[in-house]
């Protein structure tokens, strides 16, 4: 069965300061149990705001390395689901049901794709 991995990217400038509430985490935990039980869920984390993260790029036969914040980026990767699907639609249903469990302010977009084996 084909994997997919969903790229979470939040805007930061507009996320709650204190992060995520615990009802949105109890929610979140919830669905997150329900595809570990059907099978769905291989992994999944949130990540550490970007202040905290550091880019290593190639560029021109050279590398450089910059630490955040980076404030030219507007939407960051703030976590991933790593799922085992039968196809991209269903993967995409369980990535709209994790989006659902989200309050009304917060800006969250998923890339869903899948990963190319072999």
């Amino acid at each position: 069965m084909p994997r997919y991995l969903s790229l979470v990217r939040i805007d930061e400038a507009a996320a709650p300061a204190e992060g995520p509430s615990e009802e949105l985490m109890r929610r979140m935990g919830e669905l997150i149990e329900q595809m570990t039980k059907a099978g769905v869920m291989l992994d999944t984390a949130g990540l550490t705001p970007t202040a905290q993260g550091t880019r290593v790029r190639w560029e021109d036969g050279k590398t450089s390395v910059t630490d955040g914040p980076f404030t030219e980026t507007k939407e960051v990767v703030g976590g991933y689901a790593l799922m085992q699907c039968k196809d991209m639609a269903e993967a995409v249903e369980w990535t709209k049901r994790f989006l659902k469990v989200h309050e009304d302010h917060w800006t969250v977009t998923c890339e869903v794709r899948e990963i190319a084996e072999g």
